[in-house]
């Protein structure tokens, strides 16, 4: 009989595997190889995230890609720029004999719906090759209520490392709608607010940089379970909010601050249009949040009411542009899309008259596309126009409060 040849790695013979490769001195399986390809590119990746953290591009270059996908918003931008490149400055900085400690700055963006707040950290998390994860405040409730802790955040973090706990130790989290865990009044003991200052409570230990057990999978925690222990000191958290209503609070605190011989020249340098501008610690305050929470988030910045030119703006010229990707949507069909003058200019008169902010603009594009998307594939048109009328009608025809309120949720 006739002797059998075996994978040099796993011992399985060649009737065993349905591939054996020859090699000069031996064999491999297709297991074996598949084994070996998965282990290759896990240690490139840990390697690429390794090199990534010593080699980051300066603010200036991480502001100048940002502005490739996201209009205007200069003073967000810079602030993010310098709050990404200046952690992981800390991080690399080795100057243990040295008398100065350097601290991580937290950041947190103020900003109407609308205006760009998770774009701004998803196109950082697109940029870097350092683990990010985006959680959402409001799902957070103090220990002991139906919802998920506070630590759970953390294992968002830890799923986009993939498991290794110091690379997550690295990361950066974004925590969106941080106005909603606002204290409701100012006694908390009136009513028991569970997802409001209790959470904001929870947040300290992790934004001023502690160790935390951190539930696998999320969720809430139970005795019974087993625990991963992260150290936050060195993850950079980034807040943003809408603060709905904080406008008045600014407003009020200038007033009371603008008295005496210069009051009314005062009153005339102040911009009614865009109060968000002059957002200071205090309105934040005010608004319901602890001044422990405020002074873990230094570093403040605002995100601009986007006006009619800046809505045009986002329709056609980031790369990632709504325009464009429905353009490139029927492209792939064979047809060539194009806008009448005048709908586009109609799309954000209509997204300023609801209220829509950036985000409306791509669920109106969405009705008057809607129709054409349905047809267009099932017959043999090469080109494409949606006329004005055409628009217009399709906008008419929708029920607009429907779309307001499916935009506010999102």
């Amino acid at each position: 009989m006739a002797k059998l040849n075996k994978c040099s790695f796993c011992g399985r013979s060649e009737n065993e595997v349905k591939i054996l490769i020859y090699g000069l001195n031996g064999y491999i399986c297709e297991n074996c190889v598949e084994q070996a390809a998965r282990i290759v590119k896990e240690t490139k990746a840990k390697a690429s995230k390794d090199t990534q953290l010593k080699n980051l591009p300066k603010p200036q270059e991480i502001k100048a890609y940002l502005d490739k996908y996201v209009i205007g918003q200069d003073d967000a931008k810079m602030a993010l720029s310098v709050a990404v490149y200046n952690h992981y400055k800390r991080l690399n900085y080795r100057g243990e004999t040295d008398d100065v400690e350097l601290e991580k700055s937290n950041i947190i963006m103020v900003g109407s719906t609308g205006t760009g707040k998770t774009l701004l950290a998803k196109t950082i998390a697109k940029m870097l090759l350092v683990p990010f994860a985006i959680v959402d405040a409001t799902v957070l409730t103090e220990a002991g209520y139906v919802g998920e802790d506070v630590e759970s955040l953390l294992a968002r973090l830890l799923q986009a490392a993939d498991g290794d706990v110091k690379l997550a130790e690295k990361g950066i989290v974004f925590i969106d709608e941080i106005d909603k865990i606002a204290r409701k009044g100012d006694n908390p003991s009136i009513t028991r607010d569970v997802s409001g200052e209790g959470v904001q409570q929870g947040l300290l230990k992790l934004l001023e940089g502690s160790l935390v057990n951190v539930p696998p999978q999320g969720g809430r925690k139970h005795p019974e379970q087993q625990f991963i222990q992260v150290d936050t000191r060195n993850i950079l958290f980034i807040c943003g909010g809408a603060f709905d209503g904080i406008e008045k609070r600014i407003a009020q605190r200038l007033n009371t601050h603008v008295v005496g011989f210069d009051a009314s020249r005062n009153v005339a340098k102040i911009d009614k249009s865009n109060m968000m501008q002059y957002i200071a610690p205090m309105d934040l305050k005010s608004f319901g949040l602890i001044p422990e929470i405020i002074g873990r988030l230094p570093v403040l910045t605002h995100l601009e009411p986007l006006d009619r030119k800046a809505l045009r703006s986002i329709l056609t010229e980031p790369k990632n542009s709504i325009v464009r990707q429905y353009i490139k949507m029927f492209e792939i069909d064979g047809v060539k899309l194009t806008f009448e003058e005048g709908v586009l200019d109609y799309v954000v008169d209509k997204a300023i008259e609801f209220k829509l902010g950036a985000r409306g603009l791509r669920s109106l594009i969405e009705v008057i596309m809607m129709k054409p998307m349905f047809e267009v594939p099932s017959t043999n048109v090469k080109e494409y126009e949606v006329t004005l009328d055409f628009a217009r009608q399709q906008v008419e025809n929708a029920n607009m409060a429907v779309l307001k309120e499916s935009t506010e949720d999102k």
